[in-house]
């Protein structure tokens, strides 16, 4: 049976499927040798490479992996910064199969939780504007809010590119100059966060992402590391896209044979046939010589 060529590459832990789909218009995947079409449909049979490299699919796909990680600010969510600044990337585990997928990015100075993943299709969907996943931040403000401000927030604003506003806004108090507040919202467009409150005149000095979905940012997970997630609320963010959580391939556990097994102690196995008897009395009168 044919599936989409973005959707294979995906569920392989290649990359998500918005990266996919670059890459194809940028003419670096193949398929038998020839360029790759944006929806073309494949056989299991096809020989599939990227950037001259043969891409290895298999029909037991590696048991699926999803890391929590606290990302510090001055951390970029790239995989190389032409600026030479740090990224996300230097400090998560190796893999040896497939590659670590950012579901989303924070910006420069922004830290908190990151979800990555091996599995190309959960990225796709946590990341889809469709699916309204919900992401909360806790959000430091220098200066006064006003009540008028706080409705604005959530009645909307007009940015650069387009309407937003947040889905529930929480005081989480504060002193002196600065207050902290919960904020909700259910897309990802760059900065929006901190936009969103300059639109009212609020200026933001801290910002930190505590929840993506059902997860939230562990209480003793240190800036810097990271954590993979357990079956079961791994299971609960798999369900939260309209998805199960894909089982991990059985693995072949070897027997050993009682046949090959020499009794211990004062254990001994009952000869089968006059053969094993023979062989039984001829050790015996040994030991006894």
């Amino acid at each position: 049976m044919s599936e989409k060529l973005q959707k294979v590459l995906a569920r392989a832990g290649i990359g998500s499927r918005r990266q996919i789909e670059g890459w194809i218009a940028e003419g670096r995947i193949t398929v038998d040798g020839a360029p790759a079409k944006l929806g073309q449909r494949v056989e299991s049979t096809v020989r599939i490479s990227l950037d001259g490299r043969d891409v290895p699919l298999t029909d037991i796909a590696p048991k699926p992996r999803v890391l929590m990680y606290h990302k510090p600010e001055g951390e970029v969510c790239a995989r190389s910064d032409p600026q030479g600044r740090k990224t996300i990337f230097e400090n998560l585990p190796k893999l040896r199969h497939g590659r670590w997928i950012s579901v989303g990015r924070l910006d420069y100075n922004t830290s908190g939780l990151l979800l990555l993943t091996t599995d190309g299709e959960l990225a796709h969907r946590l990341m889809h504007p469709s699916h309204e996943i919900e992401r909360e931040y806790a959000v430091r403000i220098l200066g006064k809010v006003t009540d008028e401000m706080l409705k604005q927030l959530q009645t909307g604003v007009t940015l650069e590119d387009g309407p937003a506003c947040f889905d529930a806004i929480i005081d989480a108090g504060g002193t002196g100059a600065n207050h902290w507040y919960h904020v909700i919202l259910r897309e990802g467009r760059n900065r929006e966060v901190r936009r969103v409150w300059e639109a009212v005149g609020a200026k933001v000095s801290r910002l930190i992402r505590v929840r993506y979905s059902t997860v939230q940012l562990p209480r003793m997970l240190r800036p810097g590391k990271s954590e993979y997630m357990e079956p079961e609320p791994m299971g609960e963010l798999y369900q939260s896209v309209g998805m199960t959580m894909p089982e991990a391939p059985e693995k072949k556990v070897r027997t050993l044979s009682l046949r090959n097994v020499r009794p211990t102690g004062g254990h001994k196995r009952k000869p089968k046939n006059a053969v094993e008897r023979r062989q039984q009395n001829q050790r015996r009168h040994r030991r006894e010589k």
